[in-house]
Parts: C-alpha cells; sequence; structure tokens
C-alpha cells in the first residue's frame, strides 16, 4: 500500500511541475492541492500506524514533499494574482522548514507585490542565509536592492523619473512604490467625504502614489467605433475590478467603502490605515457578499479617465485612453479652485500639489475646465451630476458687478477686442476693489482673452502699458488654480523670446507645480522643451 502511494505521489509530482513549468497555472494547483492532501494522509497515518516507533527517514521525505508543494502552489497562485492564498500557503512550507528557499524567494516576492515592502525585506535577508540559495544570490541581492529603493521611496516620498525622462521614456515605465504623504480623509464641505492636507504641503510636493486596482486601456476610433470601443473598454474594466476584489477581501473591503453617489452623509470616514500596506488588515471577518450592482455605481462614481483636464500622461500610454480606479484618489473632490494634479505612469497615479496648499485645506482637483466664466462652469459641472459650492463659484456668484461681467463674457463671445475686455476688466477689479485670491477668480475665468493678448505682439503694443504684466497675472491666476498646462506654456513661450534667469525659476517652478517634485532640473527642461535654451540659467 505504501509504495503503491508513492508511486502515486511521484506521478503527481511529475505531472504538477510539469504543468508548472508550462505555465498552466489553474491545472497545475489542482494537482498540487491533490498532492498535499495525499501527503498529509500519509504523514497522519505513519503517526498512527507507528505510534511507537515512526520511521523519520520517511517522515521527513513526506514532509519535504509536502513543504515543496505548498510551496509550489503558492508560486502558481501568486501567478493568477491570489496572494491571499499564495501566502497561506508560503506559511504552511515555513511551518515545516523555516528556512525553506524557494518558499522565502516566493513569499518575499508575493509582498513586494503587495507593497509590503518592509515584510519582504525579511525574507530577501532569511534566504539570503539559506546555504540553498547559494547558486541563485544574485537574484536575491537584486530583489533586496529593489525592495530597499521601494521602501525609502515609500517612506520618505522621494521619487525621481529623472533617467526615464531623459532616455525619451524608452523601456518600461519605472516601478514606483505606494505612499501617503500627510493626508486623512474627512467629512468634507463640498460634498461627502475628501482628503484633506494634514500640514503645509509645497507646490509640487507628492501627496500620494498609488497603484490601480484595475485598469483598462484601448485605441478609440471615430465617433461610432469610438462609442463601441469605449463599451467594450468598460466591460472589459468591470471584468478586471471584480477579478480583483473576488480574489482579495482586503481590496473588496476598500472598495466597498468608496462613495456609490447616494447617502453621501451616511457613509463612514475610513481610517488612514486601511489604505497603508504596510499594515496587515487584510480584510478578514470581512463578510459582505459581493455586490455587482453597487460596486458597477462605486465604478461609475468613482473611476478616473488617464487623459483628463487636471492629468497628464507620461510615456506610451499617452497614446491610449486608459480608464482605471485608484482607491485613495478616489476621495479627492472637484473644486473650481483646486489645488492638485494627478501625473500618470505606467498603472501608478501621482497625486502631488499644484500650488501650495495649508494644513487643513482639502485637497482637489478640477474635474472639467475651470478657466472659464461662472455660467460655463455651472453647465459643466451640471454635466457631471452635481453643482459646484467652491469658494471661487459663490465669490463669482455673488459678485456685485454680475451683470458688467456677463457683458465682458458676451462681446468676447461676439468678438469683440481681447485687448479692450482685459482693460475693462481690470479697471473694474479696481472699481470694485476686488482684492487677493478674488482678483485671481475673475483672471482665470477670463483666462482665453489675457492668453489671447500676452500672445499677440499687436495687442501688447496697444494695450501692454494700460494692463498687468503678465507675470502679476500668471501668479494670481496660478495662486487660485494651481499650475496648469496653458499657463505654463504661455510662460515658456515668452522665456524662449526673451528669458532671463528670473523667468526661467518662474518656468521651473511652475513646472514642479505641473509635473510634481518628481525629476531634476535637466529632465523639466526637457519636459517644458527647453532643453536648447542658454545652459546659463
Amino acid at each position: 500500500m505504501a509504495a503503491a502511494a508513492e508511486e502515486q505521489m511521484q506521478q503527481l509530482r511529475s505531472k504538477a511541475t510539469e504543468l508548472l513549468l508550462r505555465e498552466e497555472w489553474e491545472e497545475s494547483i489542482q494537482l498540487y492541492s491533490h498532492l498535499i492532501n495525499i501527503c498529509q494522509d500519509q504523514i497522519s497515518n505513519t503517526h498512527h500506524q507507528d505510534s511507537n516507533n515512526p520511521d523519520p527517514d520517511h517522515l521527513s521525505k513526506l514532509h519535504k514533499s509536502l513543504c515543496l508543494s505548498f510551496s509550489n502552489r503558492a508560486e502558481a497562485r501568486s501567478k493568477l494574482q491570489d496572494f491571499t492564498q499564495a501566502l497561506k500557503d508560503c506559511d504552511q512550507a515555513l511551518q515545516i522548514e523555516a528556512t525553506h528557499f524557494k518558499t522565502l524567494l516566493c513569499k518575499g516576492k508575493i509582498l513586494l507585490s503587495l507593497n509590503r515592502y518592509s515584510n519582504a525585506l525579511d525574507c530577501f535577508k532569511a534566504a539570503l542565509s539559506d546555504p540553498q540559495g547559494n547558486g541563485n544570490l544574485e537574484i536575491v541581492n537584486g530583489y533586496l536592492e529593489k525592495c530597499k529603493k521601494l521602501e525609502f521611496q515609500s517612506r520618505t516620498g522621494s521619487f525621481d523619473l529623472s533617467d526615464w525622462v531623459l532616455n525619451g521614456f524608452r523601456g518600461k515605465p519605472p516601478e514606483l512604490a505606494e505612499f501617503i504623504g500627510p493626508v486623512l480623509v474627512k467629512r468634507s464641505e463640498i460634498s461627502g467625504r475628501g482628503l484633506f492636507a494634514a500640514k503645509n504641503i509645497d507646490a509640487g510636493t507628492l501627496v500620494l502614489v498609488t497603484k490601480a486596482i484595475a485598469i483598462e486601456r484601448g485605441i478609440l476610433g471615430g465617433h461610432d467605433s469610438g462609442e463601441n470601443a469605449q463599451l467594450v473598454m468598460w466591460k472589459n474594466f468591470i471584468d478586471k475590478v471584480k477579478e480583483v476584489v473576488t480574489k482579495c477581501q482586503r481590496t473588496q473591503l476598500l472598495v466597498s467603502m468608496l462613495s456609490t453617489g447616494e447617502n453621501e452623509e451616511e457613509l463612514e470616514v475610513p481610517d488612514m490605515g486601511l489604505f497603508r500596506p504596510e499594515i496587515e488588515k487584510n480584510g478578514n471577518g470581512f463578510s459582505e457578499k459581493l455586490d455587482m450592482d453597487k460596486i458597477l455605481s462605486i465604478l461609475d462614481v468613482n473611476s478616473l479617465v488617464e487623459e483628463a483636464v487636471s492629468a497628464k500622461v507620461l510615456g506610451k500610454n499617452s497614446d491610449f485612453y486608459g480608464v482605471g480606479l485608484w482607491l485613495l484618489a478616489s476621495f479627492i473632490n472637484h473644486s473650481c479652485n483646486p489645488n492638485a494634479r494627478r501625473l500618470h505612469v505606467g498603472d501608478y497615479v501621482i497625486v502631488h500639489a499644484s500650488r501650495d496648499i495649508k494644513a487643513g485645506e482639502e485637497i482637489t482637483f478640477m474635474y472639467f475646465d475651470t478657466l472659464f466664466p461662472l455660467d460655463k462652469r455651472v453647465e459643466m459641472s451640471k454635466s457631471w451630476g452635481f453643482n459646484c459650492r467652491c469658494k471661487r463659484c459663490k465669490f463669482e456668484d455673488g459678485v456685485c458687478s454680475k451683470q458688467e461681467l456677463r457683458e465682458i463674457e458676451i462681446g468676447l463671445e461676439k468678438g469683440a477686442d481681447v485687448g479692450g475686455a482685459v482693460y475693462r476688466l481690470e479697471e473694474g477689479i479696481r472699481r470694485w476693489a476686488v482684492r487677493g485670491k478674488e482678483k485671481g477668480y475673475l483672471r482665470a475665468s477670463f483666462w482665453a482673452a489675457y492668453s489671447a493678448v500676452y500672445s499677440s505682439d499687436r495687442s501688447i503694443k496697444r494695450w501692454g502699458r494700460r494692463i498687468p504684466a503678465m507675470e502679476a497675472v500668471v501668479d494670481s491666476v496660478v495662486e487660485v488654480v494651481g499650475s496648469d498646462e496653458r499657463v505654463l506654456k504661455m510662460v515658456v513661450e515668452g522665456l524662449k523670446k526673451n528669458g532671463g534667469i528670473v523667468e526661467f525659476e518662474r518656468a521651473m517652478k511652475l513646472g514642479r507645480g505641473f509635473y510634481g517634485k518628481v525629476v531634476k532640473k535637466q529632465a523639466m527642461r526637457n519636459l517644458l522643451e527647453l532643453g536648447i535654451q542658454d545652459q546659463s540659467y
């Protein structure tokens, strides 16, 4: 009987290993599960039948076979992204042999995929001390270095994409760590819950870096084919989200906390610890049944399109239409007075301050273009399904000169001279005693007119002495809407024509607000297309 069982186990081992090498993960998992059951039965029978004097060699052989089976099943499960079950298999194997090299390496890689860098580091260090790993020292040291780099990024928020940018975005995007800066989720006056700064954050400083739970990309054609392609992408995206939440209770728990767009005030404010990968809150005990109707509502409200007015896509993905779900970024509300932007690198989103943010201030994106007058923004907010109640909208709605502003707007629509319109607005600002940020609100609403004036030598010649200098207007607009690509472009064009050190520093500061502090000076030059400029500034 024992010989027959041994032969059966040998056949299963060979077949399972063959399937593993052929990357037939599901089939290999089934065979390893069968092998594990036989091993466990054999161990139990050996103890039962030979309770007084079990054969130590036979038991040792069975335990080694069981350990390797758990380890190989863990590897197959990890390839299917079933990390929860894969980690359980690793732990089972390590209970049998605490220094099993293959298992330590597998567990380290899984923990690295889950962004649990410190835990992964411990596994790789333990693997290095195992004599079995002598032939794989280079591989393990590679993982150790990667872990140290990602752990440093995660702890400090210090990321550098300079080499990738200077290399023309060739090759794969750099691997990034998950990072959560000084932020917390709180009740928002804007809508439901929001993300807030826990301390002062300078323009360009990173707020968070996080990988998409799921993402789908494609190329959109003409109107009809584009709509069909979008529908297919949306279906694929939903399937990907469903697969992820089905496999991981922790992810299902976090996704279920997002808004469905209803009963916003009743939603729980989550503990920030839930979003930190290093904190082992894996969703155990979360027993809510997967509700696809709720998931669909959550995706409808919280999904982000990569190419958006508050976003910039770097690298080859800029050629595609992409939609994804990034958990913590989903808590960021809209404001026409935004203070944050996002940068998409691979499957990661990097959220950074686009202007200085004060402690306690809510972190906000613009969901639609805010360089428009109030009535246009009201129309756009309605198309998004909400009414914006930010400080800027409240100010412009209550301004005493509302009728005159509307006349300026209508005049511009009918082709009135942009210089005259800007002059009239600036005279109004002076008459109405508009001060501080409120100047920026009005200038941002008529940015298109200001931009047309400053971009035209003819208009500058006629109106230049009667309207504020471009730098003053740029600074006041950026103060209220953060760095914007159109504002940045105008500053860069001015710098190329007749810039000096002061103008260069203004462009670089705006560049940091637009792209975030993720590159060194020369790489920022490349992003701003200033590579051919005088290197003296």
